[in-house]
């Protein structure tokens, strides 16, 4: 009685298997390197968002301090003028 024992794979089918571990290798490398990818852009968005916020705030900042530095400047005018008429009198 003999047993049956396996054939050896060819050479041609281990050949294709390990193209087939590798096509599924480089598509998991692919596949991370795009949500890498995806992570980037959503991080750039967040950034200039930031940077967008950062502007107007800038912006409502220097309107508040050029109205103050006006009202300011009206009160010097004022005193001034108050200054001016106590002198003359």
């Amino acid at each position: 009685m003999s047993k049956n024992k396996p054939e050896p794979m060819d050479t041609g089918q281990s050949f294709s298997k390990s193209e087939n571990n590798a096509a599924k290798l480089a598509l998991i490398g692919s596949a991370v390197t795009t949500f890498g990818d995806l992570i980037t852009t959503i991080a750039a968005v967040i950034a200039l968002e930031e940077i967008a916020a950062s502007e107007i705030l800038d912006q409502e900042n220097q309107r508040i301090q050029d109205e103050k530095m006006s009202n300011m400047q009206k009160q010097i005018d004022y005193l001034t003028s108050q200054i001016n008429q106590l002198s003359k009198k």
